[in-house]
C-alpha cells in the first residue's frame, strides 16, 4: 500500500462532547517491522473512550487523537511475518486510541505483540463487539477473582456490556448462582438471558437485600466507588470483591477508611487488564461457544463509521442494553 494512501478515521481534536468527534481523511499508517497494518472491519465502544473524549485521561492521552482501545479486522501487512496477509485478528489495549492511533478508522498499525489472530466465521459486528469486553469479564473473573466452579457470584451493574459477559462466562463455568443487580426491573429479561439466575433491584443497600445468609463468593463490581463500599458487604469471609468498572462515574472516593469499610476476611482486588491479557484471553474458543450457540454475546446497537457521534451520544446515555459496535 502507498505511502500516500488515505483512509477514514474519526479524529478527536478537543475534550468536549460527541460532536467533536470528526470524520477527516488521514494518512493510512505504515508498519515497521514489529507492527501490523490492520485493515479494520468492525470496533466495539469503550467508556473508556468516553472518559478520554470528555478530557478525563489528562497527560496519557494528546489531541488530536484517533481514539479506540480496541478493533478486529483483517492483516494488510506484517514486515516481520508475524501474521499473513488476510488473517484475521483482534487488538486491544497496550497504547492503542491513546498513545497512538487506535481504531475508529479504516486501518491501524498495532504492535505485533498484542495482535491475537482468531479463527472465526463470525459476523463482523459479533467479533468487533468481544475483544475487550470479554477480556475484561475473563481477567475480572478468573485473574482477579479466581473464580472456580461453584462459586456464586454478584454482578454489580449486570446491564453493562461487561456484566453481561461476565455473566454468560460465570454461567459456562459452573456458577453455583449468579445475582446481578440493575436500577430497573425492566432489564431482568436481558440479564436473565446471559445468564443470571436472581435480579436485585440496586437501591444502594445490595448487602441489606442480601442480608447475612445470601452473601457470595465473589463480588464484580462494575459500578465503581459509589457502590464499592456496599459490594464489600455483600461477600463472605473469604471471598473477594474485584472493582473493574467505574459506570457510577466517580473515580475516587471523598474519604474512604479501610477499617471501617472493608469487613474482616473480604478481599478487595481491581483489574485494568492490558495487552498481554487480551493476548491471554482465549477468544478464539470463545468465538467458537458464540458461534455454537452456548454463549451469547449481547448487542446493544450497531451503527457505521459514519454515524460515531450518534453512537458516542447512546454510550454518554448509557441505554444501548449491550455492546455497541461500528462497523466501518
Amino acid at each position: 500500500m502507498s505511502n500516500q494512501a488515505t483512509m477514514k478515521a474519526i479524529v478527536c481534536p478537543v475534550a468536549g462532547g460527541p460532536e467533536v468527534l470528526s470524520i477527516q481523511n488521514i494518512p493510512v499508517p505504515a508498519p515497521s517491522a514489529g507492527q501490523v497494518l490492520i485493515r479494520i472491519k468492525a470496533f466495539g465502544l469503550n467508556r473508556s473512550e468516553m472518559f478520554t473524549r470528555q478530557g478525563h485521561s489528562g497527560g496519557a492521552v494528546q489531541f488530536p487523537r484517533v481514539l479506540g482501545i480496541e478493533c478486529v479486522g483483517t492483516v494488510e501487512s506484517a514486515p516481520g511475518n508475524e501474521f499473513q496477509a488476510g488473517d484475521i485478528v483482534a487488538t486491544a489495549m497496550g497504547g492503542l486510541g491513546r498513545a497512538f492511533d487506535g481504531g475508529y478508522a479504516e486501518f491501524t498499525c498495532p504492535p505485533a505483540n498484542q495482535v491475537q489472530a482468531v479463527k472465526t466465521e463470525l459476523p463482523w459486528e459479533i467479533f468487533g463487539a468481544m475483544p475487550e469486553m470479554l477480556q475484561t469479564a475473563w481477567g475480572s473473573l478468573f485473574k482477579s477473582l479466581k473464580f472456580q466452579k461453584g462459586d456464586s457470584l454478584l454482578v454489580r451493574g449486570g446491564t453493562t456490556s461487561v456484566g453481561l459477559a461476565a455473566i454468560a462466562i460465570a454461567k459456562r463455568h459452573g456458577a453455583s448462582k449468579i445475582i446481578s443487580t440493575s436500577r430497573s426491573k425492566n432489564r431482568e429479561e436481558l440479564m436473565k438471558s446471559s445468564g443470571a439466575d436472581e435480579l436485585i433491584i440496586d437501591d444502594g443497600n445490595v448487602a441489606g437485600q442480601l442480608g447475612d445468609t445470601g452473601k457470595v463468593d465473589k463480588v464484580l463490581e462494575l459500578v465503581g466507588v459509589t457502590t464499592l463500599v456496599d459490594s464489600l458487604k455483600c461477600a463472605r469471609q473469604g471471598g473477594i470483591v474485584c472493582m473493574t468498572g467505574i459506570v457510577g462515574n466517580r473515580w475516587s472516593f471523598d474519604h474512604f477508611s479501610p477499617m471501617e469499610s472493608i469487613p474482616t476476611a473480604v478481599g478487595l482486588t481491581s483489574y485494568a487488564g492490558g495487552a498481554e491479557d487480551v493476548k491471554a484471553t482465549p477468544l478464539e474458543e470463545l468465538a467458537q461457544e458464540v458461534k455454537a450457540g452456548k454463549m451469547k454475546i449481547q448487542i446493544g446497537k450497531v451503527f457505521h463509521i459514519d454515524e460515531i457521534v450518534a453512537a458516542h451520544r447512546l454510550m454518554d446515555e448509557n441505554k444501548a442494553g449491550g455492546k455497541i459496535v461500528v462497523l466501518t
